[in-house]
């Protein structure tokens, strides 16, 4: 497929302190082409975002100390207590609802932006999935297949349709959407093709568990395998499948990792609460930004599935935002806008849940459980890291992590 492309390879990288420029962002064979306004338009939104939290969020967080707060002490005698209380005092404070109007905005504006940019070559976009998935084993998409209601019902990040819903046959719009723009919600914090979780992983291992060569990975809600790719390149003797409910996403994603020639990945169209494998047949299952997608019923079927996958010797491991637990309550109510502004209605319950709990019902040992944090890794000379100590809560390209390890007398390595 060619297309004329604003995105020229040789433009030179923006390393102000803003957000790096769109130029850099990585090219592949599935990538939507854009053109010179679109790509002023993401550059905007990367840098709005990166205003909203390093100038304007600082605010928030002064009106919430200097006014609610002491408002909040004055007439009851002691600070809040619970992020609902915390809520209902920053809904009437202005600073607040500017910051939160213009970030709910600068989203609503991303995908419209994304799904623009798709829109116009969609049909092209579709028969290029269609030609570089042409007889492939490895893409495994079932008819009629029902997606579950948290995801079909549910418009994520306010993305018109979400996911899961198809425009037209063999529709990769929705993927394309979230491959395109995910620049601009990060401001470039995951990397030029948007893996830079899947390398933390790979780096983690290396570290961590520097003997461990899987025999089979597991990637649950894959959406575009994006952060499978690097475990990929990692394993390459592995067997890996990428599993995801959404149909238009294992099409792009399928696609796109071939067109960055990472072959045999298998694509499949499945339910990660009842997966059709045997017993312990992984030796890794992973998840990034996955499980606050779910819901409360679905989560603990997950955590049952991934016990009964996963080898006597093998490790989980599950990329999220943080735990509540132990936190700040003003922090739990920054994290927690998500839930009520940006279409996550699952996100308060499931950073409300001990996913100690919840491992321990699907049979694993508490001495198997892990907490550590991860850091995207990427190229910090196209991808500079923001400058200060800016946060911006929920979208910063770093993650606390959960997961399961062998008992401390197994053996690592499978």
């Amino acid at each position: 497929m060619q297309m004329q492309t604003w995105a020229a390879a040789k433009a030179p990288p923006n390393l102000s302190a803003g957000p790096p420029s769109y130029h850099v962002v990585g090219r592949h064979g599935m990538m939507p082409a854009v053109q010179h306004d679109e790509a002023a338009r993401f550059n905007f939104l990367a840098n709005m975002n990166r205003f909203l939290s390093s100038q304007l969020l600082p605010g928030v967080k002064k009106a919430y100390e200097a006014r609610a707060k002491p408002s909040f002490i004055q007439q009851t005698g002691a600070a809040p207590t619970h992020r609902k209380e915390v809520k209902a005092l920053m809904s009437a404070e202005p600073a607040y609802q500017n910051w939160s109007a213009l970030r709910r905005g600068t989203m609503e504006l991303r995908q419209q932006s994304g799904r623009s940019v798709v829109l116009r070559q969609l049909e092209p976009l579709v028969q290029q999935a269609r030609e570089l998935n042409a007889g492939a084993a490895t893409l495994q998409l079932v008819d009629n297949f029902e997606v579950p209601r948290y995801i079909s019902a549910v418009e994520q990040h306010c993305a018109p349709g979400g996911y899961s819903s198809e425009l037209i046959a063999d529709d990769v719009s929705a993927a394309a959407n979230y491959d395109v723009g995910i620049f601009a919600t990060t401001g470039g914090g995951l990397g030029r093709y948007a893996d830079g979780g899947g390398k933390a992983v790979v780096e983690w291992l290396a570290k961590a568990h520097p003997n461990f060569k899987p025999k089979r990975i597991l990637d649950l809600g894959t959406g575009l395998g994006h952060n499978l790719l690097p475990l990929a390149i990692a394993f390459p003797d592995a067997e890996i499948v990428a599993v995801d409910v959404a149909a238009p996403m294992l099409r792009y994603g399928h696609a796109r990792a071939k067109s960055l020639q990472v072959e045999g990945i298998r694509f499949l169209q499945a339910n990660a609460e009842a997966l059709d494998f045997p017993d312990q047949h992984f030796d890794f299952i992973m998840s990034c930004m996955f499980l606050h997608e779910t819901s409360f019923v679905a989560i603990q079927k997950i955590f049952n599935e991934s016990k009964r996958l996963l080898s006597d010797s093998g490790i989980s491991i599950h990329l999220e935002q943080p735990q509540y637990a132990g936190m700040d309550v003003y922090e739990q109510f920054i994290r927690d806008w998500d839930a009520h502004n940006n279409n996550e209605p699952f996100w308060t319950t499931m950073h409300d849940l001990d996913l100690h709990e919840l491992a321990q019902t699907a049979g694993f040992e508490r001495a198997q459980c892990f907490e550590t944090g991860l850091e995207a890794v990427v190229d910090e000379t196209l991808f500079p890291k923001a400058p200060g100590k800016s946060e911006d809560y929920g979208r910063k390209a770093a993650w606390y992590a959960f997961g399961t390890q062998p008992m401390p007398a197994q053996s690592k390595a499978t």
